[in-house]
Parts: C-alpha cells; structure tokens; sequence
C-alpha cells in the first residue's frame, strides 16, 4: 500500500487523483476535515466521478509531529510520497518551518526506516539548489552554500532534504524531486491557484526576474515513474522552462481574459511594497505578503535545467503556454 503525506496540497491531491484513477492502493494522511474539499475540489477539475475516487482513498488523520498518529498509519506500508510542508518566507515563522519541514520529515524517514518501506520520493523545491556561478544553469550539482542569504523556506527545505539524505545512509531508498514553481488547477485560494484569482483582478506590475515552472501533471507522472523505477538515492530538478516574469504574468491575464500589466516594478518600489508590509504585519498581526527574499526572488534571473530527468526517464515536459491556457479555461470566472 501507498502512504501520501501532504494530501491535501496541490502536489499530493493531484498525486492521489492519479494513483485512484489508476487504481492503487493508497492511504492518505490530512490534519483537518475542511482540507479534504481541496482534494474533492481538485478531482471534481477532471471528473464527474470523483466521489467515487475520493471515497477508494483510505484517509488516516495524523500529524507530521504526532508520533503516534503516524506510526498507525504506517502499518502495511510499502512506498510513501512525502509532500507535505509548511510554505512561508516570512521570518518570525522560522521555528514552525522547522518543526514542519525539518523535525516532521525526520519523523516519517525514521518510519520509513523501521517499517522497511521499500522507496520514499521526497518533494522538495529547487530553493535548496545553491545559486550560480557567472550565470550558469542551476543543476542539481549546484552546491548549497549555507553562508548565502538564504530564506527561511530554502533553509528549513535543505534540512529535509538532509534528513533524508542521512536515512538513505541507514538504509533507506529514496529519490527527491526538486520542483520549480508548480502550476496546478482545482485549489485557487492560496499557492499558484490564486496566481490565476489575482490575474482575474489585474495586475498593475511585472517584476525584471524569471520564474522556473511547471505542470502539476509532470511532476505528478515524474515521482509515479521515479518511484516504480530502479533509480535511488538520487536527486532531480524539475523545472519545465524558466521565463521571465514579464511573460508569465501576461500569459496569466491573457488566460482569464484580463489586461495584462505593463509597468515594471523598480527596485526602490519593492523595496518600499515589503516595508510597508512589513509595517502592516507589525500592526494588524496578519501574514506578510511581501518579505525581502520574496522581492530579491521577483528581481533575479537564473536558469535551471532539468536534463538529468529528462535523460534519465526519457521525458517531455508539458509546455508551459498549454498549461496556463488550460489553467485558465478551468479558472471559476
């Protein structure tokens, strides 16, 4: 039987949507009740039938942090998908990214361990790859350099990432995926769904970076394949293309049937847009939306590339232009 942690996210709804179509066997592991019409939201995207699909899930309540919880639901396990993170750039939410990213991934690697699952296919992200040297390709062999100015995301991500590293020297066997930013339809609220929500309202600004995409359904096929493959205790940056973010957001308001934006964010209003975020923050005691990492992210261009899998697996990936444009078809305007 199959575990999938992060269940509810993007990644592991649409994850849990293939492997029901394809009638495996697969326990899932959620935190709350009112997550799970995420899952429902997601498959109800691509089929009329997905009740029937949701309800062949074996669904098990457990905490990353919930030793007990999770030990049961282990039991009978083979293979497990670990999705599940907490996502924020936001300083003061450092010891939670720990907590969730670092300690939870050290709890279901241990599991692994003394449950003898045969493979775990970790989700990562490629804010754990180290930063280029005269504007090179970031490779997976692009080395991590601790005394960067990291964010407390890519710095919690990169101790996961070591946790499962240290369980495939106790034995365990494991692939990690290392994705760009993933575009996905079916939860619109938060993550890259809500790009598509805050293009149906406008965007004023494009930034001067690039941003490093891909289709949910790639690195959904990507981790089936890297899973029943022989291949472990290896490493693989997905990213499908890398575009500036002048093209992303104009394919984005083009796919909602809005204007797209024309105005270039300069650096002083950043600058300016995260400390008065940071400002709001302090005052009202809601997340920030706009940190400095975030802003130095818009403003950066870089490369990656991904042709270790796509030799490795003989893949191609799906373009990014279609996604957006089927993105948007399915977008509730």
């Amino acid at each position: 039987m199959i575990l999938v942690t992060g269940s509810t996210g993007l990644v592991g709804s649409h994850l849990l949507y293939k492997l029901a179509s394809n009638n495996e066997k697969v326990r899932a592991i959620y935190r709350t009740e009112r997550k799970l019409d995420h899952v429902k939201s997601v498959f109800a995207t691509y089929t009329s039938n997905y009740e029937s699909l949701f309800n062949a899930i074996e669904w098990v309540k457990a905490d990353l942090l919930d030793i007990p919880s999770l030990s049961d639901a282990f039991k009978g396990i083979t293979h497990v998908y670990h999705c599940a993170a907490f996502v924020s750039f936001e300083p003061n939410k450092y010891q939670l990214l720990r907590k969730t990213n670092i300690e939870g991934t050290a709890n279901i690697v241990n599991l692994c361990l003394s449950n003898t699952i045969d493979k775990l296919c970790y989700v990562s992200s490629i804010a754990t790859l180290g930063k280029p040297v005269n504007n090179e390709e970031i490779t997976e062999d692009t080395v991590w350099n601790p005394e960067d100015d990291n964010s407390v995301y890519a710095i919690t991500k990169y101790g996961a990432e070591m946790e499962v590293w240290r369980a495939t020297q106790e034995g365990l066997n494991a692939v990690i995926v290392n994705p760009g930013v993933i575009l996905g339809a079916g939860i619109w609220r938060y993550g890259t769904g809500s790009f598509f929500k805050k293009a149906h309202k406008g965007f004023k600004y494009y930034t001067s970076g690039t941003i490093a995409l891909i289709a949910v359904q790639d690195v959904v096929s990507i981790m089936i394949t890297l899973l029943k493959s022989d291949i472990i205790n290896e490493r693989f940056v997905l990213v499908a293309e890398n575009w500036t973010y002048k093209r992303f957001l104009h394919a984005l308001s083009k796919s909602v049937n809005t204007k797209p934006p024309e105005k270039m964010a300069s650096s002083r209003l950043l600058k300016l847009a995260w400390k008065l975020d940071w400002l709001k923050t302090t005052l009202t005691g809601k997340r920030r939306q706009l940190t400095r990492h975030i802003t130095i992210s818009l403003t950066t261009e870089s490369k990656h590339s991904s042709n270790k899998v796509k030799t490795a697996l003989n893949y191609k990936f799906k373009p990014i232009d279609e996604t957006i444009t089927a993105i948007g078809d399915l977008y509730p305007k």
